[in-house]
């Protein structure tokens, strides 16, 4: 779809109101018309900008996500963790939390939103942690055959999730740290 006309403040503008909307009626309950009004735009060019509330959501969920992985090499995969960490603080990491918490419910009843999470976050992000791993590999950091490597995503989907469910806390910098030191490297034989 032509993407002309907005201009990146005006997109990232855009994606923070909706946001901010998903944050406060959740996805089920937000409405292009919510976003047309909350955004003084109209119905019409938000549908010709994105085609559908899936794809203008995860979008703005993927302009909210500034670190891309695969851009991240100090050279070892503890520093390249690390420095991933680092770029989100700990008030972003609780907001992207209950964003995704709402989401994994929605994602359920809705194809099309799960399918725009696959291909615009998900798939992406997956690529980006790949290249990470794969330079770990190349220097000869992480054996090629450890069988933990595809479950580096897994190690840190769980962690976010059970974060919660265990200590009724939210995730943080801190946690996520700690975690990696203790279990992701260890397991990669770091």
């Amino acid at each position: 779809m032509a993407r002309s006309r907005l201009t990146p403040e005006r997109e990232s503008e855009l994606y923070a109101a909706v946001l901010d909307l998903l944050g406060e009626v959740g996805y089920e309950a937000l409405t292009m018309d919510a976003v047309a009004a909350r955004t003084r735009s109209s119905k019409a060019t938000l549908y010709r900008q994105w085609g559908s509330k899936a794809e203008l959501v995860v979008k703005a969920l993927r302009d909210n996500k500034p670190v891309h992985l695969a851009d991240v090499d100090t050279g070892s995969l503890r520093g390249d963790f690390l420095a991933v960490l680092a770029r989100t603080d700990d008030c972003q990491m609780e907001r992207n939390s209950a964003l995704m918490r709402g989401l994994s419910h929605a994602v359920h009843d809705n194809p099309d939103l799960f399918q725009a999470l696959r291909d615009l976050l998900i798939e992406p992000e997956m690529t980006g942690l790949g290249a990470l791993l794969r330079r770990a590999v190349d220097r000869g950091e992480v054996r090629a055959d450890n069988p933990a490597l595809s479950y580096v995503p897994h190690m840190m989907i769980g962690a976010v999730g059970a974060r919660e469910l265990v200590e009724d806390r939210p995730v943080d910098q801190a946690f996520l740290t700690d975690y990696a030191e203790a279990v992701v490297f260890p397991a990669l034989g770091l």
